[in-house]
C-alpha cells in the first residue's frame, strides 16, 4: 500500500499522473482527424523577400511622324524593392503561386524628359511552381507565370505623366533552406527575370515599342502554415 505521508511518494505520484496526462493528450491529438481547412492550410506558404531591380536599357526610334522622329534611349535606374509571394502546393512537386512586388525608381530617357520620370512600379502575377529533388540540405524550385505591371509616375517627380500597365511574364529559379531544424520556416535565395514592353506612358514621343527585362536577385524568408 502506498504511503502518501512520505514526501517522495507524493512527488512520484504527481510525476506519474503528469506523464499519463501528457501521453493521453498526445494520443488524442494524434487521433483527431485533420479538418479540410487544416489540410488546405498545410499546403500553403508565404514569403517576403528583398529584391534588386536591374532593368536593361533599350533604344529605338519614336513613333512621331517624319521628320520629327528621334532616336530615344530608355533605362530604369537600379534600385531595390520587395516581393511577396503566396504559394499553394497541390502535390509535393507542383504548386501555384501569386506574386506582388513594389519598387520605386526613375525611368530615364535620352530626350524630351530631363531628369527622368520618378515612377512607382507594382507587379501582380500568377504562375506555376515546380519543386525539384533535394540538393544537399536545400530544396530547389523553378517557377514561371504572367501578369501585369503598373507604372505610376509620382506626383512630385513624375513629370505629370499618366499611369500605364504592361503585360508581364517572368521566370524564377531558387533554393529554399530550412532554418533551426524547422519544417515551417526558412530562407529563400532566388534569381528572377521579368519581361515587359518598356513603358511610354501613352506619349508617342516616348514610344519606341521595345521589349525590356528586369533582373531581380532576391533574398528573404518563407513561412509554411
Amino acid at each position: 500500500m502506498l504511503n502518501l505521508s512520505r514526501p517522495w511518494s507524493v512527488r512520484n505520484l504527481f510525476f506519474c499522473l503528469s506523464l499519463i496526462a501528457c501521453v493521453s493528450a498526445s494520443t488524442v491529438r494524434a487521433q483527431t482527424p485533420e479538418t479540410p481547412l487544416q489540410r488546405q492550410l498545410d499546403r500553403m506558404e508565404l514569403d517576403g523577400t528583398a529584391i534588386g531591380i536591374i532593368t536593361k536599357g533599350v533604344s529605338g526610334t519614336n513613333t512621331l511622324n517624319p521628320p520629327n522622329q528621334m532616336m530615344v534611349t530608355q533605362e530604369g535606374s537600379t534600385t531595390v524593392g520587395v516581393l511577396g509571394t503566396i504559394r499553394y502546393t497541390k502535390s509535393p512537386m507542383i504548386g501555384l503561386e501569386g506574386n506582388y512586388s513594389f519598387a520605386r525608381y526613375t525611368e530615364n530617357f535620352s530626350a524630351y524628359i530631363i531628369g527622368g520620370a520618378q515612377t512607382r512600379v507594382n507587379e501582380y502575377s500568377l504562375g506555376w511552381v515546380f519543386h525539384l529533388h533535394n540538393l544537399f540540405t536545400t530544396q530547389p524550385f523553378v517557377s514561371l507565370g504572367a501578369g501585369t505591371t503598373g507604372f505610376h509616375p509620382t506626383a512630385g517627380g513624375g513629370q505629370g505623366l499618366p499611369f500605364q500597365y504592361r503585360a508581364t511574364y517572368y521566370y524564377n529559379v531558387g533554393l529554399d533552406k530550412a532554418l533551426f531544424n524547422s519544417k515551417s520556416f526558412g530562407a529563400r535565395l532566388a534569381m528572377r527575370e521579368v519581361f515587359f514592353k518598356a513603358p511610354d506612358f501613352g506619349q508617342n514621343y516616348l514610344t519606341i515599342d521595345k521589349q525590356t527585362t528586369t533582373l531581380e536577385p532576391s533574398l528573404g524568408f518563407y513561412l509554411k502554415f
